[in-house]
């Protein structure tokens, strides 16, 4: 699993007729994975062509509308001066529509992360931080480099958030940067700083230019010092006068916004404001870009949009949504709000719509096929794959794969994906994981790299993929029924799904195991505390104390939406904490952490070790330092699924316990 290409970040050109992909694959020493673009046949007849070659990688790539690829890279620059500052951060390239040799556009010393094509004008914009007060990159360059010789690291916080998952925010703040595209293999000239003083309210933008490269469109930061306050707001930027112009400052958070081709409007997703005792809605709001009116999109539709883009004729907005276990393509008419369906089973995403309005271009995902390209007709229908790499046409996983439904206490259905091993049947049932997903507003309805459940499959597991009440594909209500109850509905849910895979004939209901990361990870903990029916309990990147947790992670604040103000009602925090029931764990523990973990900090993970070791409870914790919330390296990869597979073979199933060689 670890050596096949992983796919993301689709790419169509302007005339449709060149669509490029990322693709990510383990370098030959397993330290890392590395990217590079390739070139995908629209046709679905030739195979994959590779455009790029470094040992940095390529990503984030985008077309120019004479077809040149624009993408980022920290490769460095063959015409620069040897002795001159280079901080091996992401650079803005230029990879000519004829092929050839890709040539700098612009190389800011704090590196670029974010790119946006005007799609009629050709201007750029792009995202690069400098550190505050510096008015040129070359005075950003002088200043990080008087902090390094000095060996000072140190950073002076004013604002709330002060780090994001798996960095601290700062010292260099985020700009947004405009320049037209030059003609030839020039560099990016007069290039103009749209917000010359953004403080931190860029962080977490999303922005897109109109057509015309007229106005930038882009997610903020809102102007308040109050943590519980502070959203994404959106604004428009006029690029001639750097006038900002709000669109939306209404306590919600705006993401992922979408210019039409026509110029006259923006599109994006809207997050309402939640409160412990009422679950906010996501929508789509379509934003009049000439009056600043917006309205809601998607009225009365039941599902959370992500991904909008826009069909060529500005008429219709594309979008995903989990649905039922799947993650389709839908399409909503602006006119008249209607919305359809184009395409039933799998998980999409990078959606491209063709120039001539035609057809979509995807990546598509299933549970047991990874991200592949396919091409959607734009009315509706099956999709079609296109040739892709040879290790992903030729794939063949051997488990068999349903779908199950279980009853939880108040009689809702709660779904699931079980995965079977081959051969297993009454006379020889196999033994259960069950994997609890994170979130907790998530699915199991994709392809997962971190938590594959055919690893397990192949070492003789059945698999138990449940959506509990907190899932999202299934309606606002069944988000309702979670919402502040992890401990007993969510809990419910599962224990409830669990039972329905064990009453199966091929399933060993004496060789159960639960399993979890982030809110998952949460649940096992939980379920170690409420319940003795698992042989072993693996528990990734997991909350433990909440009260505690409110105060380490990144986003605290976010947190008091679901369970209120912990200063002035704290007793929420501490009924739902699992750490109260730890006088109650008898199962064995795998504990894993990653010391770069921001979100989930690793301090949850101490305590927890300390508290199953002061009660005694078996258990082991698999620590590392060089990881964030996931483990992304490919030879850390390999040893967490090996130490897993051992831990609850060995006590599951009665395997011999073997260390992994590396640890």
């Amino acid at each position: 699993m670890l050596e096949l290409p992983r796919l993301s970040g689709l790419a169509l050109s302007p005339d449709g007729k060149r669509l490029v992909a990322v693709a990510a694959r383990a370098r030959k020493d397993g330290k890392k994975f590395v990217t590079a673009l390739y070139e995908l046949d629209p046709s679905g007849q030739a195979p994959p062509r590779r455009l790029t070659r470094s040992a940095p990688g390529e990503s984030g790539a985008v077309f120019a509308p004479d077809g040149s690829l624009l993408f980022t890279s920290a490769r460095p620059d063959p015409e620069a001066e040897e002795d001159g500052p280079h901080e091996d951060r992401p650079a803005l390239w230029r990879l000519p529509p004829g092929g050839g040799e890709a040539h700098l556009l612009a190389a800011p010393p704090g590196g670029v992360d974010a790119v946006a094509v005007a799609r009629a004008s050709g201007h750029v914009a792009f995202a690069a931080s400098s550190h505050p007060a510096t008015r040129s990159w070359e005075e950003d360059a002088a200043r990080e480099k008087a902090r390094k010789d000095a060996g000072v690291q140190a950073q002076l916080f004013e604002e709330y958030p002060i780090r994001l998952w798996d960095r601290y925010l700062g010292p260099r703040e985020r700009h947004l940067h405009f320049a037209s595209l030059p003609e030839d293999d020039a560099k990016l000239e007069n290039i103009k700083d749209l917000i010359p003083q953004p403080g931190r309210s860029l962080d977490l933008a999303a922005f897109d230019l109109t057509p015309d490269g007229k106005t930038l469109v882009t997610t903020r930061w809102s102007e308040t010092d109050d943590p519980l306050r502070r959203v994404l707001n959106l604004v428009a930027v006029d690029v001639e006068s750097g006038a900002v112009r709000v669109l939306a400052d209404d306590d919600a958070w705006y993401g992922s916004p979408a210019c039409s081709p026509d110029g006259r409007y923006a599109v994006a997703v809207r997050q309402g404001r939640s409160t412990p005792e009422r679950v906010a809605d996501d929508t789509l709001w379509l934003f009049d870009l000439r009056s600043g009116e917006g309205r809601d999109l998607l009225e009365g539709f039941d599902r959370w949009p992500e991904e909008p883009v826009w069909s060529p004729d500005s008429r219709a907005v594309f979008f995903t949504a989990d649905e039922e276990g799947y993650a389709p393509v839908f399409r909503v008419e602006v006119g008249s709000g209607k919305v359809a369906r184009l395409a039933g089973d799998g998980a999409y995403s990078s959606l491209c719509p063709s120039p001539d309005g035609a057809a979509v271009y995807a990546l598509r995902s299933t549970i047991s096929e990874p991200p592949h390209p396919v091409v959607l007709d734009a009315a509706g229908g099956e999709p079609r794959r296109l040739q892709s790499f040879a290790e992903l046409e030729s794939l063949e996983l051997p488990a068999r794969v349903e779908r199950i439904l279980a009853r939880a206490e108040d009689g809702t259905p709660v779904p699931s994906w079980l995965l079977l091993p081959p051969g297993a049947s009454a006379e020889s049932p196999a033994p259960l994981a069950a994997f609890i997903h994170g979130g907790p507003l998530n699915s199991w309805n994709a392809w997962h790299w971190r938590w594959n459940p055919h690893v397990f499959v192949d070492a003789g597991w059945a698999v138990l993929l449940p959506d509990p009440a907190l899932s999202t594909g299934y309606g606002l209500d069944y988000i309702r029924r979670g919402w502040g109850r992890w401990g007993d509905v969510v809990y419910g849910d599962l224990m409830r799904a669990v039972d329905g895979a064990v009453a199966r004939e091929e399933i060993d209901p004496e060789q159960t195991v639960a399993m979890g990361g982030s809110f998952g990870g949460y649940m096992a903990n939980w379920i170690a505390g409420n319940s003795d029916r698992f042989a072993a309990i693996v528990t990734h990147a997991s909350l433990w104390d909440l009260e505690a947790f409110h105060g380490t992670t990144d986003l605290g604040a976010w947190w008091e939406r679901e369970f209120g103000d912990p200063y002035e009602n704290p007793e929420r925090y501490r009924e739902h904490s699992p750490r109260l029931h730890v006088k109650n764990i008898r199962t064995p523990m795998l504990v894993i952490h990653g010391e770069l973990d921001y979100r989930v900090p690793i301090s949850e993970a101490l305590t927890l070790w300390t508290d199953l070791r002061r009660h005694g409870v078996e258990a082991k914790f698999l620590y590392f330092p060089d990881e964030n919330h996931w483990i992304q390296k490919p030879n850390n990869a390999r040893v967490w699924y090996r130490t897993v597979l051992g831990f609850i073979g060995y006590y599951a199933r009665g395997l011999k316990w073997e260390k992994p060689e590396l640890l």
